[in-house]
Order: C-alpha cells, then sequence, then structure tokens
C-alpha cells in the first residue's frame, strides 16, 4: 500500500515563505501567476469617492489594462501630474483629491478609452 504522502513533498518549512500551490515555487519566484493576463476590459473609469476617507476625496482610476509594474508606473505620472499623493491597489490607482478632469483628458491623449463613473 502506497502512502497518502510522498517524503520528498515539502509540508511546510520557514526558508522561503509562501509556497504557490500551482508551481511548487516560492510566492515571489513562481512561474504560473506571471503568464496570466492583465485585469481589464479596456474602458477605463475615473470616479471620486468620499466614502470611508473620512469626507477627503480620492480619485479611482479602474479597468487599466496593465500588468503591476506598469500599472505602479502610470500612477507615479498620475501623482506626479496632480502634484498629489497615491496609491496603487488590487489594480486601482487611487490619487487624493478630486481630479477627474486633469486625469481624464491626460488619458485621453494617451489613446485609452476613458470615461467618467459616477455622479
Amino acid at each position: 500500500m502506497k502512502d497518502k504522502f510522498s517524503k520528498d513533498q515539502v509540508v511546510y518549512s520557514t526558508e522561503h515563505g509562501r509556497i504557490c500551490p500551482g508551481c511548487d515555487n516560492p510566492v515571489n519566484q513562481c512561474n504560473c501567476r506571471k503568464q496570466t493576463s492583465p485585469i481589464g476590459d479596456g474602458n477605463v473609469r475615473v470616479s471620486r469617492e468620499t466614502k470611508g476617507r473620512k469626507g477627503k476625496a480620492v480619485t479611482l482610476i479602474k479597468g487599466l489594462a496593465m500588468d503591476a509594474d506598469t500599472l505602479a508606473s502610470m500612477g507615479k505620472k498620475l501623482k506626479v501630474m496632480c502634484g498629489s499623493g497615491g496609491t496603487v491597489k488590487q489594480g486601482v490607482i487611487e490619487i487624493q483629491g478630486d481630479h477627474i478632469e486633469r486625469i481624464l483628458d491626460y488619458l485621453q491623449k494617451q489613446g485609452m478609452k476613458a470615461k467618467r463613473a459616477g455622479g
């Protein structure tokens, strides 16, 4: 009768940290997740949000079909252009303040199909 667990499979190790279940490599060296296509439908939506931010406005840019590195550099360009802070979280660029019109103009000049979302 064959054992349920093989002896060469690592069950737990603190040497490499988290292990990807798809390719059994450490998460920072994962091969299977890098091959996925970026999230986005081609329609870039720019909106303003104040929920959960104590009344302070934040401009959100969603739907950019870019990988993580390109998205981070686009976020940096937009922050510099608007002269404010911001971040990139889960494929969404957040820029502090109300900069919808400025960002819409920039994205349309870059050739992207950008529209205003929300009220």
